[in-house]
């Protein structure tokens, strides 16, 4: 027989597959693969869990971002309501001042009116006295004067007083 090459890489290989086998590689292989397939298990695991977290936080966060949007339309619907509020009793502050005011000014005109009339009627009083005083000493003596005086003027003082009750 004839040892050629071919013999010897058959020889070998036989005895690395048995030194393979004789120190265990395959179970340290088997161990190493099943410890990374454990650990890539275990990763994936935790991936799940802390994606179902995610997802419940992210539900959460969607429920308090929805709650807030409501709680932010209510807030401004009540704003609104409060501002529209606040304008009509403004408004209506406004119209009763107004009025006050117009109330005030139509009382001061009437008694502004009533004062030029009581001295319209004193001045008119005033004037026709001294009117009837310089016809009267112009045409009558001092006598009879001083008696139509005195007449005039408590005839007169007896209309005012008439007039003003």
């Amino acid at each position: 027989m004839i040892i050629d090459s071919t013999f010897w890489v058959a020889i070998s290989f036989f005895i690395f597959i048995g030194l393979i086998v004789y120190l265990k590689v395959p179970q340290k292989i088997d161990k190493s693969l099943n410890e990374s397939i454990k650990k890539i298990e275990d990763d994936l695991n935790n991936a799940e869990k802390l994606k179902d977290e995610a997802k419940n936080l992210l539900s959460e966060y969607e429920g308090k971002v929805s709650k807030s949007k409501d709680e932010i339309k209510n807030l401004i619907d009540k704003a609104k309501s409060e501002a529209e509020k606040n304008i009509i009793k403004t408004n209506e502050e406004f119209h009763k001042i107004v009025e006050n005011r117009k109330k005030t000014a139509e009382e001061k005109i009437r008694q502004m009116k009533i004062q030029a009339l009581k001295d319209v009627k004193n001045l008119s009083v005033n004037i026709a006295i001294s009117s009837v005083e310089k016809i009267i000493k112009n045409s009558i003596d001092k006598k009879k004067l001083d008696k139509v005086y005195l007449s005039s003027i408590e005839e007169t003082k007896k209309i005012l007083k008439n007039k003003s009750i």
